[in-house]
């Protein structure tokens, strides 16, 4: 039960304040109450009735008390949400589903809050603003935005989620995650062509150097007998025109690069032993030839799985692009880890060349035609994918994490008096979302 009782200015016996006062009924009855206030700008106190208690007989009643749950009325009182369109030219209509790919996180996040503060019973009061507003390591304010608003006292609540990073954790609390919001790099898997050498792919290393062996094997087999045929050439007769394999080492190695090619030789041994490893090397080599063409055949039209990391995009020759919004700008420029900063450095916005920020229509339609990796939100990445993507296009896509962070939160002022009522309820809200859904 909430009552107001009498005026009393300039106290900061807020929301989430727990002052009791007790109040003499008879010589041993006391009512105890909790008092606060709705605003700081309000006169008048009101209270939760908490119990009665005698000094005779202990408490007489007694009503459990906890602020989301007590105070979730605030019976109309102002309270202000700061939150961000970064495209204001697409204004901010929650009924049209035309443009639902743009800003989806804050128009997600304005529908839950605006709910939010029906349910708390207060008088709603946005702000729109373009960016939520960074400030550098050496620097105390804000650059505006809706973190500016946040610490000059104008909001109370910032409306759109926002990740999580140190230089935040003075100026406000993170209170709830609605739904999961992912950027990352999105990228058709390239052809193994173009990240491996496919020539080497068909056999392990084992197997090659089988190969290796048995060609060297039968080199040194043919050339033996090759000598020995022409120490007793006296002793075979010549039946065909095909000419003898001479007995040099550099004639039987063309000999067995010919059939290694399966192009044949235009000399032959004439001994039963020498052509039966003749015969043998052929038929090996041919099993070996259709092994290999037949597997150079698949590779050649297989993609490549090895892209699965920051490391694999760096040292590919895959070109990098960027969605031109005010965060992932600031997000890239403040990496000093190794392999991020030389991301940006070297493929985002290499010196005296211009960046590759861009919007997501260009970068979605580069990734399709080139070999190309685009960073963007992948909820609007993918609602373009839908629209101008063939249905083979499609597939083969994938994903590399870059920013490595937390899901977005939605946040309130440093220790708001609001952040229990605000987190209790948003939470609600988004699960009854859920279960509709």
């Amino acid at each position: 039960m909430n009552s107001k009782i009498l005026a009393f200015p300039n106290t900061q016996l807020l929301l989430d304040s727990n002052f009791a006062v007790a109040t003499k009924i008879t010589k041993n009855l006391f009512w105890i109450r909790l008092l606060y206030k709705y605003t700081l700008y309000d006169d008048n106190l009101v209270f939760n009735d908490l119990a009665t208690f005698s000094t005779d007989n202990d408490f007489q009643y007694y009503n459990p008390f906890a602020v989301a749950t007590n105070r979730s009325n605030m019976m109309g009182s102002n309270l202000t949400v700061s939150y961000v369109l970064t495209k204001p030219s697409y204004p901010l209509d929650v009924t049209d589903y035309r443009y639902n790919h743009i800003d989806s996180v804050s128009k997600l996040s304005y529908i839950l809050v605006y709910h939010l503060l029906e349910m708390l019973n207060c008088t709603k009061n946005f702000i729109q603003r373009k960016s939520w507003g960074y400030k550098g390591d050496n620097e105390t304010y804000y650059d505006g935005g809706m973190f500016g608003d946040i610490q000059n006292g104008t909001a109370e609540i910032a409306g759109t989620v926002a990740f999580y990073t140190l230089n935040r954790l003075d100026l406000i609390d993170y209170v709830a995650v609605t739904t999961p919001s992912d950027m990352k790099f999105i990228l058709k898997a390239p052809p193994l062509s173009y990240v491996n050498n496919v020539f080497t792919l068909p056999f392990e290393v084992n197997v090659w150097y089988s190969c290796y062996f048995i060609i060297a094997f039968t080199i040194l087999i043919l050339y033996a007998i090759v000598v020995w045929e022409n120490k007793y050439k006296h002793a075979f007769k010549d039946e065909n025109n095909i000419a003898s394999i001479k007995p040099k080492f550099l004639e039987v190695i063309m000999v067995q690069v010919g059939a290694l090619t399966q192009q044949g030789s235009y000399t032959e041994p004439k001994s039963t032993s020498g052509r039966i490893a003749v015969f043998t090397v052929l038929l090996v080599l041919m099993f070996l030839y259709n092994a290999y063409s037949a597997y150079i055949v698949v590779l050649l039209q297989s993609t490549s799985d090895n892209i699965r990391t920051i490391k694999d995009l760096l040292d590919s020759k895959i070109s990098l692009g960027v969605e031109d919004i005010v965060y992932s700008k600031y997000y890239f420029q403040i990496q000093q880890e190794p392999i991020r900063k030389a991301i940006y450095e070297n493929k985002i916005a290499p010196k005296g060349q211009k960046s590759n920020f861009m919007k997501i229509e260009t970068g979605m339609e580069k990734m399709r035609d080139e070999f190309f990796a685009f960073h963007c939100e992948t909820t609007s990445g993918y609602k373009v994918v839908m629209d101008t993507f063939q249905e083979h296009e499609k597939c083969g896509l994938i994903e590399v994490d870059y920013l490595n962070t937390l899901h977005p939160s939605i946040s309130v002022k440093k220790d708001s008096p609001y952040k229990d009522v605000v987190k209790v309820g948003y939470v609600t809200k988004y699960g009854n979302y859920i279960k509709t859904i």
